[in-house]
């Protein structure tokens, strides 16, 4: 079968060779019809693990309270805020912004009640109160009570005066989430029992209509922030303005995704043309691997578009990485075809192409086979952008080797020779001669490149234990960027950027209380027990509404729980600004003047205009009669340098339990924050199972293509101590691991084994010459040295292109990789023939 194969190969390469690129050709302009179906996803999803449970409790919680996504524009005056002038421009901006389609409402310092400008009774609040564009206003008054009122504070006014924020309310997706909760439930059953038929058939109809209702959904969301945009840049000619909220990340993510596409693909493209025309000098070896790079992207990216494969941030990567794979490949290939046509000069073109064919298919199929382990070990990390980056390069390192195997031996044929006589132009090339000066240096100071690599493994290790997976969200974008500014100012000034929300539940058997009486009057105590009907009561003209069902959280009770978690939260250094019930209830009871008993608070509940209910109490209410519980939301400062995660998380619920005394059932803590913490948490774990998949699936491949089990563990030494070095330096120089760094380890290994098995396939052939260890490696060093000294420094000048994007993970992972294949390279060119030289596994 094989060697049938073989020979079909052979004869429509070497015999068809013009009819063997022109399917090429077709292949290629059948893929490219669908180039215009890609579509790209920067969800917020993609900070998420693929089966997170907290993110379905997530959806159901912002379902439930119907918490939608939200736009926040900062408004900082040239002048004073107060300003009739500035308060009509506010407004003006705040209209228009009310127009654009999907939103549902505003929320700016024109639109909230002023509670305490002057303070307000309770009855005067349920008829309504005033806001800052009402008649007579006191606005120095109002000015006071934004910046230290409990419900506004670190809210719509920072603490310089002259910043402020629109909050524009985003109508909540119901459908998107039921969609994406079915899809996400069946395919999490797939994956633990199975599905029958029928549900089989339910997850395809369900992923089908998820898919083109995300789409639609995305596309909204992207013409919304665009318009929002554009109304806002007719503002800042008079104010400071930023934009910021989840859907304007995400609308940009998708701009970076693109610009990302289009830089690294050119920017690669362009360092293809030169790096072969500085190394080869012809142009025929500058014109087929260049058409080889450009076929596999766009298979590989109309194959995307065709199955609808979406590019995240993650996998924009995927198109540069696959045009370095590809080269490195091609490199290969011309490096030993031009040493046949120096070597062996009285060989035609043809015989020369066949022996290159024969010689490099074996070395080349197993790295990249070696690869694409790397790769393939991605899939284990849990998270769904890394997951789709290692597939797709998976696959697309498949159309590489085998365009490689196409188009490099056919267009060989079809093209002129370098010269009329097959050689280059007659002269020996000379590029070996500095690879040569690693093997000396091998032969000469061995013991020391044992020494420095011992310590380099032990400073490594140092730095490993340092790694860290805190990071700032805020700093995977540039300071350039709008992200980034609109962040650091509502972070700064007002009340943090990311959210986090505390759900208590009441469970009356599990905390032992008695079930709360219908009688209103029967759990007031005698410490907190308030005379409804004394004439000082603001709401003794009431009577409670039958449609209120009593809360356990909307009584004294169940308030001053809240109300302790609610002021242990306002201490933490890293919160920002915190909403609760106790808010309501503390304004409530100072405008009473008192503390207000649970029938007053069940009438207040009653009679306050939805207005104001909808701002201080549906918000942090369930109004799910199947449920009873309360919500405290908060905000996070990304910005703050001791900010940790995890032990944020830990401290609050300890506090809610150890401190309050709710049951751990009681307590749910959820938000982006949680999701957030949950997907770097899991990237040590990623980064151990990827390093060990990867370090197992070559070991296996090692131990096939060499036979020896020494010569498979000198193979992978050097590159284990390559991808040491990148990790134990991040360790070292505080760069934390984050959804690109994790990458770099496994690819690290993955792809600088490439210099290994051709290094060490060569050295074979070289020994089997006189069986001499060192003279072997002095012509394995001129020979396939140089090949492998060409395509390290390409991949590592490649990767270094991606330090122009906008996403600063992307920048590290550029850098960070082209390190790695630096040691690589140095390894396999010092320690591996040092080893070699040391244990003598072929003798």
């Amino acid at each position: 079968m094989i060697k049938k194969l073989r020979e079909t190969y052979f004869y429509w390469v070497l015999e068809k060779p013009s009819q063997t690129l022109l399917l090429l050709l077709l292949t290629v302009i059948l893929f490219c019809l669908n180039l215009n179906q890609l579509r790209l996803d920067a969800s917020a999803d993609a900070l998420t693990l693929e089966y997170d449970h907290d993110l379905d409790y997530f959806r159901k919680i912002y379902q439930r309270y119907q918490s939608g996504d939200f736009l926040v524009i900062t408004y900082t005056a040239e002048t004073d805020l107060f300003t009739d002038k500035t308060l009509h421009h506010i407004r003006s901006l705040r209209d228009e912004l009310l127009a654009v389609e999907g939103v549902s409402s505003a929320n700016s310092i024109l639109d909230v009640p002023l509670l305490y400008s002057p303070p307000v009774s309770l009855t005067d609040v349920a008829k309504g109160p005033n806001t800052l564009l009402s008649e007579g206003v006191d606005r120095e008054l109002a000015k006071k009570e934004f910046l230290d009122s409990p419900i506004y504070r670190n809210m719509l006014l920072g603490p310089d005066g002259k910043t402020t924020a629109i909050l524009l309310n985003l109508a909540i997706d119901n459908r998107f989430i039921e969609l994406v909760r079915e899809r996400d439930a069946l395919r999490l059953k797939r994956d633990q029992t199975g599905l029958t038929a029928s549900e089989n058939m339910q997850l395809k109809d369900v992923s089908r209509k998820f898919l083109e209702y995300s789409t639609e959904a995305t596309e909204r969301s992207h013409r919304r922030v665009a318009e929002v945009r554009e109304i806002v840049d007719r503002y800042r000619d008079k104010a400071d303005i930023f934009l910021g909220g989840v859907s304007m990340i995400t609308a940009d993510m998708i701009d970076f995704i693109r610009s990302d596409l289009v830089v690294f693909g050119s920017g690669i493209l362009v360092f293809i043309v030169v790096i072969l025309s500085v190394i080869f000098r012809h142009w025929q070896f500058v014109l087929l691997p260049l058409i080889t790079c450009l076929s596999s992207v766009l298979i590989m990216l109309g194959f995307l578009s065709t199955i609808d494969w979406r590019m995240t941030v993650i996998s924009s990567n995927f198109v540069a990485l696959l045009l370095i794979v590809c080269l490195a490949i091609t490199i290969h290939l011309i490096v030993r075809y031009r040493e046949y046509l120096v070597t062996e000069p009285i060989w035609t073109n043809k015989q020369a192409i066949r022996a290159t064919i024969s010689t490099m298919a074996k070395p080349c199929l197993y790295t990249v086979m070696t690869t694409m382990v790397a790769f393939a070990s991605l899939v284990i990390s849990g998270i769904r952008p890394v997951v789709d980056f290692g597939l797709m390069m998976t696959l697309g390192l498949c159309v590489v080797f085998i365009l490689a195997f196409l188009v490099i031996p056919a267009g060989l044929l079809l093209l002129p020779s370098v010269s009329p006589d097959g050689k280059l132009h007659g002269k020996k090339e000379d590029s070996g001669a500095f690879t040569l000066r690693f093997s000396r240096l091998t032969a000469n100071y061995g013991n020391s490149i044992l020494a420095a690599s011992a310590v380099a493994a032990v400073i490594s290790y140092l730095g490993i234990r340092q790694l860290d997976v805190e990071n700032r969200f805020i700093d995977y974008f540039r300071e350039s960027t709008e992200i980034y500014q609109g962040m650091r100012v509502i972070d700064q000034q007002l009340g943090g950027t990311v959210t986090l929300d505390i759900v208590l539940d009441h469970h009356r058997k599990e905390t032992g209380k008695p079930p709360v009486s219908q009688n209103p009057f029967a759990e007031s105590s005698a410490s907190d027990e308030i005379d409804p009907f004394a004439s000082a009561d603001a709401f003794s003209e009431y009577h409670i509404a039958e449609t209120v069902k009593e809360n356990y959280w909307f009584t004294q009770a169940g308030l001053n729980r809240i109300q302790q978690i609610h002021d242990y939260l306002e201490q933490l250094p890293e919160v920002g600004k915190v909403q609760s019930l106790a808010t309501a209830y503390k304004v409530a009871s100072e405008l009473n003047g008192k503390p207000l008993n649970n029938f007053e608070l069940e009438v207040m509940r009653a009679v306050l205009p939805d207005t104001i209910k909808s701002f201080l109490i549906t918000p942090y209410l369930s109004e799910d009669e199947s449920v009873e519980e309360t919500r405290i939301t908060m905000r996070v400062k990304e910005t703050d340098p001791n900010l940790r995660r995890a032990q944020l998380i830990d401290k609050v619920r300890n506090y809610a339990i150890e401190e309050v005394g709710l049951a751990p059932e009681q307590v749910n803590i959820t938000g982006m924050l949680v999701l957030y913490n949950n997907m770097l948490q899991s990237l040590f774990q990623s980064q151990i199972l990827t390093i060990g998949a990867v370090f197992i699936g070559i070991m296996l491949m090692f131990l096939i293509l060499f036979r020896s089990l020494l010569l498979s563990l000198i193979a992978i030494i050097p590159n284990l101590l390559a991808a040491a070095i990148v990790l134990g330096g991040m360790g070292l120089t505080g760069i934390p691991l984050d959804m690109m760094t994790i990458t770099i380890a496994s690819i690290a290994v993955g792809i600088g084994v490439d210099n290994a098995i051709h290094y060490i396939y060569r050295f074979r052939r070289e020994f089997a010459i006189d069986n001499d260890y060192i003279a072997a490696m002095h012509r394995s060093h001129g020979s396939i040295g140089r090949a492998m000294y060409y395509t390290s420094i390409t991949i590592i000048a490649g990767f270094s292109i991606l330090a122009l994007s906008n996403f600063i993970p992307s920048v590290y992972f550029g850098l960070l990789t082209g390190l790695a294949m630096l040691a690589a390279i140095l390894g396999s060119l010092t320690l591996l023939p040092k080893l070699i030289l040391l244990f003598k596994p072929l003798t």
